[in-house]
């Protein structure tokens, strides 16, 4: 079995096993993970890409490790979900200073980290921005900044996404 159908067979059990949901759809999680995986697939890509892009929220969201990620998957794969893998809570400040120090470690990742990163901020542009107007007002600027910094992100695909969020605001 390829590492992008291990990588998503994997995501879906683990998002499954707390029968996670998408916060303002209710929709199951793993939607979320297979279109990023579909983004990031449009553009220039490598398998371990794609299966970064599966695993992206899964550390993040549920109680598997990252160990177990390098394990099951390998270095170039754990590495990608490490980047993607949001470093901040609540102790280290208020959102907006949270908010500028994951855009300062997201600019300094990997170009294909940068690349699933913006794939990721396509979806859940979309998504909040149909679900909830009013968080989009506060969510849809931070978006602006954290793809703007990303300038080692696939160039078409972080063009695509600054163009989604410009539509979204106005």
């Amino acid at each position: 079995m390829d590492i992008e159908r291990r990588a998503a067979d994997f995501a879906a059990q683990a998002h499954g096993s707390i029968d996670q949901r998408r916060k303002f759809s209710g929709e199951p999680y793993i939607n979320h993970p297979r279109r990023v995986a579909a983004i990031v697939r449009s553009v220039r890509h490598t398998p371990e890409m794609l299966a970064a892009a599966w695993l992206h929220d899964v550390v993040e969201d549920t109680p598997v490790g990252i160990e177990e990620i390098r394990l099951a998957f390998g270095v170039t794969v754990a590495d990608l979900v490490t980047e993607l893998t949001k470093a901040t809570s609540p102790a280290d400040g208020d959102r907006q200073l949270r908010k500028a120090m994951e855009r300062v470690r997201s600019s300094q990742a990997s170009p294909a980290g940068q690349t699933i990163k913006v794939a990721d901020v396509i979806d859940n542009v979309q998504d909040v921005s149909l679900m909830s107007p009013k968080f989009a007002r506060v969510y849809l600027p931070e978006c602006f900044e954290l793809v703007s910094a990303l300038t080692q992100a696939e160039d078409a695909l972080r063009k695509r996404a600054l163009q989604v969020i410009r539509q979204q605001m106005s």
